[in-house]
């Protein structure tokens, strides 16, 4: 043992089993769902409003109610403590879906131009049906039904 001829063979073998831990920590790193993704987690939960554009931006609000004056014609806004995300693409015309991203599950955070956004990874959604306007989402987001009860939507 000790041997000169021993020494390219520790070297290579020492050198191959860092390159499998190497591999094994990257691969840990790598996300899971469509695509392996980036690894990148949904954002945490907003606790206040939030808005973002001119026409009715990415609130979030933790009351309960939701007014139909809260959401602007053309726009929007997002309701954390329901998951929702309620639009009124033309007036007097309510539309509820799921706040939550078809893609990976975060949370959608603003409506802006016509479309509901994601933050994670760039998915937009039609404010009209909910369908895909631009991906990696796969689906579009859940319909709910929005009903109105006066000067409220309750949706259900």
């Amino acid at each position: 043992m000790g041997d000169a001829q021993d020494l390219p063979v520790r070297r290579t073998v020492l050198a191959g089993v860092g390159a499998v831990g190497v591999a094994a920590a990257l691969a840990g790193c790598g996300g899971s769902g469509n695509g392996g993704g980036t690894g990148a987690q949904p954002p945490a939960a907003t606790t206040g409003p939030q808005n973002t554009g001119t026409d009715g931006g990415g609130s979030t609000d933790n009351q309960d109610t939701i007014k139909t004056s809260d959401i602007p014609v053309g726009g929007g806004k997002i309701f954390d403590t329901q998951n929702v995300v309620v639009t009124q693409p033309s007036a007097g015309q309510f539309k509820a879906f799921s706040a939550t991203c078809t893609h990976q599950g975060c949370q959608v955070g603003s409506v802006q131009g016509g479309v509901i956004k994601c933050p994670c990874h760039g998915s937009q959604y039609s404010i009209v049906d909910g369908s895909v306007k631009v991906g990696p989402a796969p689906t579009p987001l859940p319909a709910k039904t929005a009903t109105v009860q006066g000067d409220t939507i309750v949706v259900s």
